[in-house]
């Protein structure tokens, strides 16, 4: 009897603490389907269909359009939807009806904010500093970054229909990229060290989407070089 009644009060005091602090649980990366099952074994069709995650408050989110149509970005709850409309132009929407065959999101609440030091400009940069300075923090994580971008190179995955994937090659067929100059935008960024070819590509810690203030560019953001002294980086909350 003893036994099961100090079992019970452990088991109260550990839901207790999981209430108290729902922020922990919120920050929570849910990553659905794998990249490399997209690239390698061309599973292209949707794994998630956005409009089904329940909870959208402080949603963020990004991966690509199922069948490689396009690319995603959830940005405080809206969603917005990028496709290739020439090699100059693409089109921007706010849409929940999208589906992906990977994806990772998360609720965020509350962020940790500071100024993005001048030493970084780039994406390899920015990966190192994230890797040292969250060394101690939970992982996978969302994070954000606001300011002007100098110059950069988005894309937009745009395989033709009815295509087969056995390959990265493969799976970028179609692709076009966009140049970002001197434009304020904003940045979504998954970081994981354990989720190369699930959620990153083989060489990176880093998956990223890219938005301008005024909402008419947006895809995976390739390479970048921030404008020094204008950066905000937002990290989540612990």
């Amino acid at each position: 009897m003893n036994f099961k009644i100090i079992l019970s009060g452990l088991i109260l005091l550990i839901l207790i603490s999981c209430s108290s602090n729902p922020q922990q649980a919120s920050n929570t990366v849910n990553v659905v389907g794998q990249m490399r099952n997209v690239m390698w074994k061309g599973q292209l069709e949707g794994n998630i269909s956005l409009d089904t995650i329940a909870n959208k408050t402080n949603l963020y989110g990004l991966g690509p359009v199922e069948y490689l149509a396009g690319e995603i970005l959830i940005l405080d709850g809206k969603s917005y939807k990028s496709t290739v409309v020439s090699d100059s132009s693409m089109n921007v929407e706010e849409t929940y009806a999208i589906k992906a065959p990977f994806f990772g999101y998360a609720n965020i609440s509350n962020w940790r904010v500071q100024s993005l030091p001048d030493s970084i400009q780039t994406i390899q940069q920015l990966e190192h500093s994230l890797d040292m300075v969250t060394e101690h923090s939970p992982r996978p994580f969302l994070f954000k970054l606001t300011g002007t971008v100098e110059k950069a190179t988005i894309h937009i995955v745009n395989l033709p229909n009815g295509s087969t994937v056995s390959s990265p090659d493969e799976a970028h067929k179609g692709q076009v990229n966009y140049p970002v100059i001197n434009e304020q935008s904003e940045i979504l960024g998954f970081f994981s060290t354990k989720h190369k070819a699930i959620f990153t590509h083989h060489d990176t810690y880093l998956h990223m989407h890219l938005i301008t203030a005024d909402r008419q560019k947006m895809g995976h953001l390739d390479n970048v070089l921030f404008k020094k002294g204008t950066m905000t980086l937002y990290l989540p909350a612990e």
